[in-house]
């Protein structure tokens, strides 16, 4: 079985970053799930559907056509939909709203449920997103539940947005992370919330390299612990 490290968290906790750092130091595949609902409302909305259409938006979430492609320039992953790199799309608090309300659909996340299990291939998967270690996989090796304040999650965000060129107002970033918390923690299916055998942590006060080394000395016990077995 392909070892599998699971984050999950609200919006703002550092899930990315976060999993990408662990990517990139184990040389592991990386899963960033939230862009995959991210990209069933950004098709939708090119379809001009209302995101109250289960049966279209499961179509979309089945027939998803996006690549992920490695700039010629270095490491950066572009994101391309249906033929068109929309990177200027996908990190959009839009996008990001949108993908709270698609996800709260059982119908897109069955149709999406297989693809992100596909992804667990040797030698081994970061899993990021807000049902990791509860649905898509329950048998990780380590679930992590990553958060932080919502005052520190909101100046994540307003940061990130500034450092890409997007305006952003805190007040309004404050609002919107509360309410897609909210939305995600009390939708029927999948809703987020720490799986039973994670490790919550809060980063709260943390800088993105003391968490990643904090996780990394976790995952190297577990994977000793495995080793020896």
């Amino acid at each position: 079985m392909t070892v599998v490290l699971a984050i999950d968290g609200p919006g703002g906790a550092g899930k990315g970053t976060v999993s990408k750092r662990l990517a990139e130091s184990l040389d592991w595949h990386l899963l960033d799930s939230g862009a995959l609902y991210r990209l069933v409302g950004i098709a939708a909305r090119k379809r001009n559907l209302d995101l109250s259409n289960v049966t279209q938006l499961a179509e979309i979430a089945r027939n998803l056509g996006v690549q992920f492609r490695v700039a010629e320039a270095g490491e950066l992953v572009q994101t391309w939909l249906e033929g068109e790199q929309i990177d200027h799309l996908l990190r959009t608090e839009k996008a990001g709203s949108d993908a709270s309300v698609v996800a709260a659909i059982p119908e897109v996340r069955a149709a999406l449920l297989q693809r992100q299990r596909d992804f667990a291939v040797p030698p081994g998967l970061v899993a990021d997103g807000r049902d990791m270690g509860t649905v898509v996989f329950p048998d990780a090796h380590l679930k992590v539940f990553l958060t932080a304040s919502v005052e520190e999650r909101a100046h994540r965000r307003y940061k990130q947005l500034k450092e890409q060129g997007l305006s952003a107002n805190l007040r309004a970033l404050r609002e919107e992370l509360e309410a897609r918390a909210r939305r995600d923690s009390e939708r029927a299916a999948a809703p987020l919330k720490p799986a039973p055998d994670a490790w919550v942590l809060d980063t709260t006060g943390i800088g993105i390299d003391e968490v990643v080394a904090m996780i990394r000395e976790r995952l190297d016990g577990v994977l000793s612990s495995r080793e020896s077995k």
